[in-house]
């Protein structure tokens, strides 16, 4: 599709659902926007540094929600972000090495999203060393204080995907978060507020390796906000337990949403 009015339009409404399932699920919008606009015509390459600006903004507006409840974990962000910062702009730098003209990238990013969907749903009812005893049904599931060591490997982990594959890093941190002892909401919660600011330096990178279409990042950008807040108020409406069922079936329908998409494109 020939960029205009239409394809504007479209991306509005790719962003208004991009900033729901981001404050929902904590993984910064990507994982629909970036398939949405290569359906509108976005090459592939481009399409993965264009997602980025708008995280950010998607970001702030879920994290704000979740931060009126106290369920921001900063102690994990503290850790995670600075490792993640470092590894996304390595990410992005190597985005454009990777053979395949973006196609890899995108059947790559489709591979991580059907694990972390996988690793999700095989735990719902099955809980970790953390939560032994508790009450799957609990609205407060006892958890672990996971180890600086194991934070900063998330961040390295997702900082990497986040700016390789343009991604934001969340469907890396909310399984990660979660397996290393966080509850599934305050994972949510802290992978967004993490995902917002490993966006800026690949942000960054991306602008100057000239990989994103600024017209598109804007039109995302202004409508992810208030699609941000509504799912993050959704979210809060749910019982950890179907939460993470939920997340779990978000993830696996777009891994293979993706994977369908790229795979008949090449």
């Amino acid at each position: 599709m020939e960029p205009g009015l239409l394809r504007d339009l479209l991306t509005a409404l790719v962003g208004l659902l991009a900033g729901v399932l981001s404050g929902a699920f904590g993984v910064g919008g990507a994982t629909i926007s970036t398939p949405g606009i290569r359906l509108l015509g976005v090459a592939p390459l481009m399409a993965v540094g264009t997602t980025l600006p708008a995280i950010l903004p998607s970001a702030v507006s879920g994290g704000l929600r979740y931060r009126d409840e106290g369920l921001v974990d900063w102690r994990a962000v503290v850790w995670t972000v600075p490792v993640g910062v470092a590894a996304s702009l390595a990410g992005a730098a190597a985005a454009g090495l990777v053979p395949g003209e973006g196609h890899v990238l995108q059947l790559l990013t489709a591979a991580l999203l059907g694990l972390s969907a996988w690793r999700m749903v095989s735990n719902v009812g099955r809980p970790n060393a953390a939560n032994v005893g508790a009450d799957p049904d609990s609205e407060e599931p006892l958890t672990r204080e996971p180890s600086p060591l194991g934070l900063g490997a998330v961040g390295l982990v997702a900082g990497g995907l986040s700016g390789l594959l343009g991604i934001g890093g969340g469907v890396v941190m909310v399984p990660a978060f979660n397996h290393i002892g966080l509850s599934v909401r305050t994972s949510v919660a802290t992978s967004l507020v993490c995902v917002g600011a490993l966006a800026v330096p690949g942000t960054i990178a991306h602008a100057a390796l000239g990989n994103i279409d600024w017209r598109t990042a804007l039109v995302l950008a202004v409508t992810v906000v208030p699609g941000a807040r509504l799912g993050a108020t959704a979210s809060l409406r749910l019982r950890d337990r179907h939460l993470t069922q939920v997340v779990a079936a978000f993830l696996g329908v777009v891994a293979l949403v993706y994977a369908a998409g790229e795979l008949a494109a090449l």
